[in-house]
C-alpha cells in the first residue's frame, strides 16, 4: 500500500475550490452574495468574454478593514458564524467561509476595499492563492473584487468550460435570480461593454420582474400572497403566470427561500400540482415566488453551493406553496384577450399591380376603329393586359402600404393563435437577455492574456462606475399591477352575455358590454362535467337493468367500500354482496355507453392508488377521460336555447376558464380593438 501523507496546501486548495467554483457563474454568485450581506445598495457585475477574461462586482457596503482583508481569504474565515448555535438561524447568503479562499486558489484576484469613514482604502492582489500587492489607496466607499484569468493555473479545469457566450449566459442567469430576490437593492448588470439591465432598487418584486423580463413577460402575472395564522409560520408571496402561457420547460420557475435562490423538488411538486387540469401535457407553469420560513426547519449546507435545501418539515412546506398557488389562481380571473399576430406584407404576397389606362382608349395592338371593352365587363371578357415589368425583390408597389409587424409578445411566442401566419411570417419574440454580439476578435486563451492594466488606469474607472444612476433609463412606463387588470376583468365579467350564433359547429359566438366573445363548446362542456364529478354534483344518474360485475383484489376491494359515499355523489354504485366480486349497478348517464367493465375496474385501481395528497380530489385523472368522452363533440349542431344556457354557465363561473387538459375556453376581443382594425379608431 502507498504511503499515506496530508496534501500540500496548494494542491488541498484547489481541490476545494473545485467543490465551490466550477464556472464564472460561481464567482459571480458568491461575490454577489457577500456584496449582498455587506448591506449594499447598489451593485454592479461586469463580464468580459463569459467572465473567465474578466469579472469585476462593484458594491457600496459597508467595505472590510484593513487589518481585516488577508483574513478574509482565508479559508472558513466568516464574519456570519460564532458559535454552532448559529446554524440554527443562518439569514445571511454567504456563510461558511470557502467563497473568496476558492476563488483566489484558481485565479488572480484584486480587490479594493475602503470602510465609510476611512480616509483611505485597502488594495490587495492574490494570485493563485499568493499574495502579491497589499498596500493603501484610494478607491469608493464599498468593496469591489476584480477576478481575471480564472482556472489560469488549473488548465484541465479550464478545458471543460464552455463558450464565452454560454458561460456568460450562466452568469447572468444567476445575476438576474439574485437580483429578483433582493429588489429592494439595484443591481447593474455589463457584458462586453454593454449594459444588459438595471433594475430600479425601489424594494417592489414586480418592478425587478419588468426591469429583467420586459413588459411582455409580466403582462400575465398573477400576485400571490399568503400566510400562515401562527407568528413565525410560513409565508408565500411573489408571482406566477397564467395558465395558458405555461413554458415547455421549467427554466422560468423561480424559487426563492428567505431570499436565497434555491432547487427544491418539495416546491416544484407543489406549484405543479395546484396547475393540475389547467394546463396541457409537457407544459410547466411559470413562477417567481418568495417564501419565508423558519431557518431552523431548513437546511441550507447540504450542497456546496448553497443551490439546494432540505426541509425538515417538507409537508408543511409543500402545504404552503400549494395553497398559496391554488388561492391566487381560483381568486383571479384567468380570461384571456384574444391575440392576432399580424403577418408582414412582403413582394412576394402581393400580386403584380396593373398598369391604370383609360378604358375608354383604344387595347393596344388595334386601331381606332376597334371597338373598346365595355367598363363593367366580366373577367372572362376583360381585354388582355399586357404584362408588367419584374418587380424588385426588395421594393413594393407604391400603391401597397406595408405593414410593419409588430414584436412578438411573450405570450404569442408561447402559445399563438390558432389561425396564425406561418412561422416563417411571424417576428422573432426577443429574449429576456440577448446573448452579446459576436466578436471579430480570435479566442484567446488565459495564458495568453496581457498582464493587468496599471493600478492608476484600474481605479480611474471605479468612480465613473459608482456614479452611475441606480434607476433604470427611462422608457416604456411600467404597466398596471396585475391586481388592477384583474378589477378591469371583473368588471367585465358583470355584463350579461347573449349568443349571436355558432362558428364550424365547435364555437359559441356571443356579445356581453363591449366585448365580444368565443367559447369553445367542447373544451367548456368538458370542465363543466368534469367539476360536476369532482363536487359530486351528478344531476342524472342511470340504473343497469343488468349489474356489471368485477372481480378485485382485497386492497381494490377495501379501498372501493370506503370510497362508496364518494363514488355515489358522483353517481357510480356498487353492491358488495358477492366478495371479492363488486357489482356496478349505476353510473352517470353521461356514461352509459362506456366500457363499463374497464370503468369500474379504473374506479377500484383509483381508490387504491389514492395518495390523500393536499386537496387533491381522488379520482381525478379518472375523471379527465370520462368528462372527454361524455362532452358535446365538436361538429355536433346544437340549438341557441343550448348554447345560451352553456355560455352563461361559462360566464358566470371562475372555474370553467380550461379544459381538464389545460387547454383555453374562452377568449375575448374587444370592441375597442375590432373598431381599430376597421379604422374607425386611429392609433
Amino acid at each position: 500500500m502507498p504511503e499515506i501523507q496530508v496534501l500540500p496546501k496548494d494542491i488541498a486548495e484547489l481541490i476545494a475550490a473545485g467543490e465551490v467554483i466550477e464556472r464564472p457563474a460561481s464567482v459571480l454568485k458568491e461575490l454577489t452574495e457577500n456584496a449582498i450581506d455587506s448591506g449594499a445598495t447598489r451593485i454592479t457585475a461586469e463580464l468580459k468574454r463569459g467572465g473567465v477574461l474578466f469579472l469585476r462586482v462593484t458594491d457600496d457596503g459597508c467595505g472590510i478593514a484593513p487589518e481585516q482583508v488577508k483574513t478574509a481569504f482565508l479559508r472558513h474565515a466568516t464574519s456570519k458564524i460564532r458559535a454552532k448555535e448559529d446554524l440554527e438561524s443562518i439569514f445571511t447568503l454567504g456563510f461558511r467561509g470557502e467563497a473568496l479562499a476558492s476563488i483566489c486558489a484558481v485565479s488572480k484576484t484584486e480587490v479594493l476595499t475602503r470602510q465609510k469613514d476611512a480616509e483611505l482604502g485597502t488594495h490587495y492582489v492574490i494570485e493563485g492563492g499568493e499574495e502579491a500587492v497589499f498596500e493603501q489607496s484610494g478607491c469608493p466607499e464599498g468593496t469591489t473584487v476584480i477576478v481575471r484569468d480564472l482556472f489560469y493555473n488549473v488548465p484541465v479545469r479550464a478545458g471543460f468550460l464552455k463558450k464565452d457566450t454560454a458561460e456568460g449566459n450562466a452568469a447572468a442567469a444567476i445575476f438576474q435570480k439574485i437580483a429578483i430576490s433582493h429588489p429592494e437593492i439595484s443591481f447593474r448588470l455589463i457584458r462586453e461593454n454593454r449594459t444588459e439591465f438595471v433594475t430600479p432598487g425601489d424594494g417592489k418584486l414586480f418592478s425587478a420582474i419588468h426591469a429583467i423580463y420586459g413588459k411582455d413577460f409580466t403582462r400575465d402575472l398573477l400576485p400571490v400572497q399568503y400566510a400562515e395564522a401562527a407568528q413565525n409560520g410560513i409565508s408565500v408571496t411573489g408571482y406566477i403566470m397564467k395558465p395558458l402561457y405555461a413554458r415547455p420547460n421549467r427554466s422560468h420557475q423561480l424559487f426563492f427561500v428567505n431570499g436565497r435562490s434555491v432547487r427544491s423538488f418539495t416546491l416544484i411538486n407543489a406549484i405543479e400540482e395546484a396547475y393540475q387540469t389547467l394546463i396541457m401535457t409537457g407544459k410547466y407553469p411559470v413562477c417567481v415566488l418568495c417564501v419565508q420560513i423558519p431557518p431552523r426547519i431548513v437546511d441550507v449546507n447540504m450542497h456546496p453551493t448553497k443551490a439546494e435545501v432540505r426541509f425538515s418539515d417538507e409537508k408543511r412546506v409543500y402545504n404552503a406553496v400549494y395553497f398559496a398557488v391554488l388561492s391566487a389562481l381560483r381568486q383571479h380571473h384567468l380570461v384571456y384577450e384574444f391575440q392576432m399576430p399580424q403577418q408582414e406584407i412582403t413582394p412576394e404576397h402581393i400580386l403584380p399591380e396593373k398598369p391604370q389606362r383609360d378604358w375608354f382608349a383604344p387595347v393596344a395592338g388595334t386601331d381606332s376603329n376597334t371597338p373598346s371593352a365595355p367598363l363593367f365587363a366580366k373577367p372572362q371578357e376583360m381585354p388582355p393586359q399586357p404584362e408588367s415589368p419584374a418587380m424588385p425583390a426588395q421594393t413594393a408597389p407604391a400603391s401597397v402600404q406595408t405593414v410593419p409587424a409588430p414584436s412578438v409578445s411573450y405570450r404569442a411566442a408561447v402559445n399563438p393563435a390558432p389561425f396564425s401566419a406561418e412561422p416563417s411570417a411571424l417576428a422573432v419574440p426577443q429574449m429576456p437577455v440577448p446573448a452579446p454580439p459576436a466578436s471579430d476578435v480570435p479566442p484567446v486563451s488565459v495564458r495568453d492574456v496581457l498582464p493587468p492594466p496599471p493600478q492608476s488606469e484600474l481605479l480611474s474607472a471605479f468612480p465613473e462606475l459608482m456614479r452611475q444612476p441606480a434607476a433604470p433609463p427611462p422608457s416604456a412606463p411600467l404597466p398596471d399591477e396585475p391586481s388592477a387588470r384583474n378589477d378591469a376583468i371583473s368588471e367585465i365579467q358583470r355584463a350579461e352575455i347573449k349568443v349571436l350564433g355558432e362558428l364550424f359547429d365547435n364555437y359559441v359566438l356571443a356579445e356581453a358590454g363591449d366585448q365580444f366573445v368565443m367559447i369553445d363548446k367542447h373544451a367548456a362542456h368538458e370542465r363543466i362535467l368534469f367539476e360536476r364529478f369532482r363536487r359530486r354534483e351528478c344531476r342524472d344518474r342511470q340504473a343497469l337493468l343488468s349489474p356489471v360485475k368485477v372481480l378485485l383484489t382485497e386492497d381494490e376491494l377495501t379501498a372501493l367500500e370506503e370510497h362508496t359515499e364518494l363514488l355515489g355523489n358522483c353517481g357510480f354504485t356498487f353492491e358488495f354482496d358477492e366478495k371479492p366480486i363488486a357489482k356496478l349497478t349505476g353510473v352517470p348517464l353521461s356514461c352509459a355507453d362506456l366500457d363499463l367493465d374497464a370503468l369500474a375496474a379504473e374506479l377500484a385501481e383509483g381508490c387504491r392508488l389514492d395518495r390523500a395528497e393536499p386537496d387533491r380530489h381522488l379520482l381525478d385523472d379518472k375523471f379527465h377521460d370520462l368528462a372527454c368522452k361524455a362532452a358535446i363533440r365538436a361538429g355536433t349542431h346544437n340549438t341557441r336555447e343550448e348554447l345560451q344556457v352553456l355560455a352563461e354557465e361559462v360566464w358566470e363561473r371562475e372555474e370553467i376558464r380550461h379544459c381538464p387538459h389545460g387547454r383555453p375556453v374562452m377568449f375575448l376581443l374587444s370592441k375597442y380593438y375590432i373598431e381599430r382594425q376597421f379604422k374607425r379608431i386611429q392609433d
